[in-house]
């Protein structure tokens, strides 16, 4: 029995070398994508506006050898977005002519990248100059924005999808209470805007504060219509940076009640004032009206739009 016993080891030794050496064979094949390329079409470039009819739309088309998926740095402190087939859309909103850095990554089996850069060229006409001003208080300032808590609607809910008489246009669904029951615990969150002197906003949210409703809240297995923090939304803290575009969405377009502003507000690195429907739905606002001391937004989620009222004056005062 011991001789039969130490002739089996070294057999069963051989197999699981040769097993092993077989998954090393796998992991071999890993490849960083090669021959990366990238195009782009300014919309709207004629002989007249030679970078762009001032919308600052650009559409970008990348390609690879090996390439799974891409993704994309524009190069002005908005997040990296996604594009797996390589196709992507983007609005430049800085006004003006502006340069920038645009990179695609280009991701291969196994999470292996290889990147292309190039600088482009974009005019962008879109300036909402009094939105900014009315957000921080002016250049080289900071204002603090509570929710209009002591006020009915400070939450509503709305179809997205056009509806007969325009009921995608405001809160047709739902519209919250003053001091609404089941969301005093957003009540407390602040939202500091700052503008610096060459007209850059930064957006800030003081306390770890996300209001999380039923539907997004159970899409994601978490409780609803209730409060979590940076467990369920890590983007909360920080500083982050805000860009103003046009807006085009049905309700703008067809928002007459009130008139709509046409102005969104895009915050990056997943930035969101307390209501929270996911990390990008959330980043970014609709602007329905805003004044020095008010600010009425709308946040689109899916069929779904949500409308949010903030206000200058603390509620909690």
């Amino acid at each position: 029995m011991k001789n039969i016993k130490y002739i089996l080891m070294p057999i069963i030794s051989l197999l699981l070398i040769t097993s092993c050496q077989d998954d090393e064979g796998v992991v071999g094949d890993i490849i960083a994508p090669s021959n990366v390329s990238m195009s782009y079409e300014i919309v709207g470039v004629d002989a007249n506006n030679p970078n762009g009819d001032g919308t600052g739309l650009v559409n970008f088309t990348a390609s690879a050898d090996g390439a799974i998926t891409y993704r994309y740095d524009f190069g002005d402190d908005t997040d990296v977005v996604v594009a797996p087939s390589g196709t992507v859309t983007h609005q430049f909103s800085l006004t003006g002519l502006n340069t920038y850095s645009v990179t695609v990554m280009a991701s291969g089996i196994g999470g292996i990248t290889t990147s292309e850069s190039m600088n482009i060229d974009v005019f962008s006409s879109f300036e909402d100059q009094e939105a900014k001003d009315f957000l921080t208080g002016g250049a080289g300032s900071s204002k603090t924005w509570y929710w209009a808590a002591d006020k009915p609607g400070n939450i509503g809910l709305g179809p997205n999808d056009v509806q007969a008489n325009g009921e995608h246009t405001y809160d047709f669904w739902f519209r919250s209470n003053a001091w609404h029951s089941d969301k005093l615990c957003m009540y407390d969150a602040e939202f500091v805007f700052t503008q610096s002197a060459d007209g850059k906003v930064t957006f800030e949210q003081l306390k770890d504060i996300a209001y999380t409703p039923g539907d997004y809240a159970g899409s994601i297995g978490i409780d609803g219509d209730t409060c979590h923090g940076t467990d369920v939304a890590p983007s909360l803290d920080g500083i982050k940076n805000v860009s103003f575009s046009p807006s085009n969405s049905k309700a703008t377009k067809d928002g007459t009640n009130p008139e709509y502003r046409g102005t969104t507000m895009n915050f990056s690195d997943n930035g969101f004032m307390c209501w929270y429907v996911g990390p990008s739905l959330s980043s970014k606002l609709e602007i329905i009206t805003i004044t020095a001391n008010e600010l009425y937004v709308r946040i689109e989620e899916g069929p779904r739009a949500w409308y949010c009222l903030y206000q200058t004056d603390n509620p909690n005062d």
